[in-house]
C-alpha cells in the first residue's frame, strides 16, 4: 500500500523528512478494524513527533492522527462496526498513524462519520473534537445542557481545538465565551463561530476583559503558549476556578493557584488509547454524539486549507505551515 513515512527526525526542508513509500497492508486483530483511508488532516502533534522521534532501525514511521475512511475488514472481536461502514477517528499515538492507504485502529476509539460531511470535511474534526470535548466535559467537568451561567476564556481560540470548543460551548452550555486571537481575520472568524468577546493575547488580558465588564473568569482553557499567560490567568481566575491546558509549557509556577484553590488539569486525547483505560470506549461514544451534532447542523467543519492528495510533497507543505504558526483551522488532504 502507499504511505508517507520517514526513518530519521529531520527538518521539514530535508527531502527525507517525509517520503512516499510502499508498505504491507496491516491485518486487523482482536478489536481492530482495517480502514481504507479516504482523507486525513495534519495536526501540530504530527510535526512534534516527526521532530522528536525516528523509526526503529530498518523500519518506517508513519504519522497522521486524524482520519476518515471505510471499514474493509474487522478483527475477530469487533462488535461496533461492519465492512462498508464509514468512520472517523484520531487514532492511537503508540501505533502507526493514518498517512497510508490502509490503517488498523481499535474500534473503541472510532465513531461513525457524519453523513452530512464529505470525507475531507469530516477529517478536520476528530482529534480537535475529541480534545475539545474532553477538556470541557471530562477535565473541567462542565455540565452538558446545564443552566449554570459561568464564563470561560480560551487562549488560542482560533486554532483547531479552540474553534470546536467554541461551538460546543455555544451549543451545550449557557457560558459567556471569551476567545483570544491576534489577527483581524481570526477575530472575525471567532465572532462567526459564536464567541461573545474576542481579545488579543499579545496585549495585557485584564484591561481588555475589564473593558467588556469582566473582572474575573471561572474557567480557563489554555491551548497554546501557556507559559506566556500563566501568571495573568492565575490572577484573573476566580477563587475555586478551573484551569485546563494541552500544550507543554516552559516552567509555570503552579503555586500561584494554591491561594484560590484553583484546579489544574492537563488534557491529552491519546491517554485513553495509550493506557487502554476502562473507559476507552468513551471516545467512540463522544465521536458518535459529535457526528449527531454535525448532522443536525449544530457543529460545522473547521477546514481552512485543502492541500490535495495524500503524498509526501503535500504533507511537507502542511507541516511547514503548521510549524510557521500561521495556520487557522485545519489542513486536510484527500485520496492517494
Amino acid at each position: 500500500m502507499k504511505a508517507v513515512a520517514y526513518q530519521t527526525s529531520l527538518p521539514i526542508t530535508d527531502e527525507r523528512s517525509l517520503m512516499d513509500v510502499e508498505l504491507p497492508v496491516p491485518e486487523p486483530m482482536g478489536r481492530d478494524i482495517l480502514v481504507e483511508i479516504k482523507a486525513i488532516s495534519a495536526n501540530p502533534v504530527d510535526t512534534k513527533v516527526r521532530r522528536s522521534s525516528g523509526a526503529a532501525e530498518g523500519q518506517w514511521k508513519v504519522l497522521g492522527w486524524d482520519a476518515t475512511g471505510v471499514v474493509r475488514a474487522v478483527g475477530a472481536d469487533v462488535g461496533l462496526f461492519k465492512v462498508g461502514d464509514e468512520v472517523w477517528y484520531a487514532g492511537d499515538i503508540t501505533r502507526a498513524g493514518a498517512n497510508s492507504e490502509f490503517h488498523v485502529v481499535d474500534e473503541r476509539i472510532v465513531g461513525r462519520k457524519p453523513s452530512a460531511l464529505s470525507f475531507a470535511e469530516a477529517a478536520a474534526l476528530p482529534l480537535t473534537g475529541i480534545t475539545a470535548w474532553e477538556i470541557l466535559f471530562d477535565r473541567l467537568l462542565i455540565a452538558k445542557n446545564g443552566d449554570v451561567k459561568k464564563n470561560i476564556i480560551i487562549i488560542g481560540a482560533a486554532g483547531g481545538v479552540g474553534s470546536i470548543m467554541v461551538q460546543l460551548l455555544r451549543e451545550l452550555t449557557p457560558f459567556t465565551i471569551i476567545g483570544t486571537a491576534s489577527r483581524t481575520d481570526t477575530h472575525d472568524w471567532l465572532k462567526q463561530l459564536g464567541v461573545h468577546h474576542v481579545i488579543n493575547h499579545h496585549e495585557p488580558l485584564a484591561p481588555q476583559l475589564a473593558a467588556v465588564g469582566i473582572e474575573s473568569v471561572d474557567y480557563v482553557a489554555s491551548l497554546t503558549h501557556t507559559h506566556l499567560y500563566f501568571e495573568q490567568l492565575a490572577q484573573l481566575l476566580a477563587p475555586q476556578g478551573h484551569f485546563a491546558l494541552i500544550d507543554d509549557p516552559e516552567y509555570i509556577d503552579v503555586r500561584l493557584l494554591k491561594r484560590k484553590s484553583i484546579s489544574l488539569n492537563w488534557e491529552s486525547m491519546f491517554t485513553r488509547s495509550m493506557f487502554k483505560t476502562d473507559d476507552m470506549i468513551a471516545q467512540h461514544e463522544l465521536l458518535n454524539e459529535l457526528a449527531d451534532m454535525v448532522d443536525a447542523g449544530r457543529i460545522t467543519s473547521t477546514v481552512a486549507e485543502r492541500f490535495g492528495l495524500i503524498n509526501a510533497e503535500n504533507l511537507k507543505r502542511a507541516h511547514a505551515l503548521l510549524e510557521s504558526g500561521g495556520s487557522r483551522g485545519k489542513i486536510v488532504l484527500e485520496g492517494f
